[in-house]
């Protein structure tokens, strides 16, 4: 039986399916629910256009602060009890990032969204559920979006 679960959100719709996921599978089990948001770094900053990197950061942060809270108040109106951490990645991979939670927060089990890009798409793209799958040390339970998604 699995006493924490871990949840990635990011505010996309393939996110969501892994939450909707997460609630059926938690009304079978009696584990709390890690749900974290990957703060990842801005790469560019434009001093020549003066993108001001403050106000860009606290944006962000307002955004994955939106996204957690979001979750939490749908896991809580089905009854499971939840905790929220926003996380930085200060240079790392999101999926180091999540994979290392997971580990600090004594997560049993992520339950993680996939797009399930292949080819060129994956490429560009990249896939974070395929990085946590590489680099995690627990059990993951990967969650594809709808084809629309992808």
């Amino acid at each position: 039986m699995y006493q924490r679960i871990l949840v990635p959100v990011d505010g996309s719709s393939t996110a969501e399916h892994a939450l909707n996921e997460a609630i059926k599978f938690m009304q079978h089990q009696h584990a709390e629910v890690e749900l974290v948001h990957v703060l990842e770094d801005v790469g560019y900053v434009d001093e020549e256009n003066f993108l001001n990197y403050v106000e860009l950061r606290d944006s962000m942060k307002s955004s994955g602060e939106r996204i957690l809270a979001q979750a939490q108040q749908k896991l809580n109106q089905a009854g499971l009890n939840v905790r929220c951490t926003l996380l930085e990645a200060h240079g790392e991979r999101t999926a180091n990032v999540i994979s290392t939670a997971a580990k600090n927060l004594s997560a049993d089990l992520i339950i993680i969204g996939t797009h399930g890009r292949t080819g060129f798409n994956r490429m560009l793209m990249g896939s974070v559920a395929e990085g946590v799958v590489r680099t995690a040390h627990i059990p993951i339970l990967l969650i594809r979006g709808s084809a629309i998604d992808r």
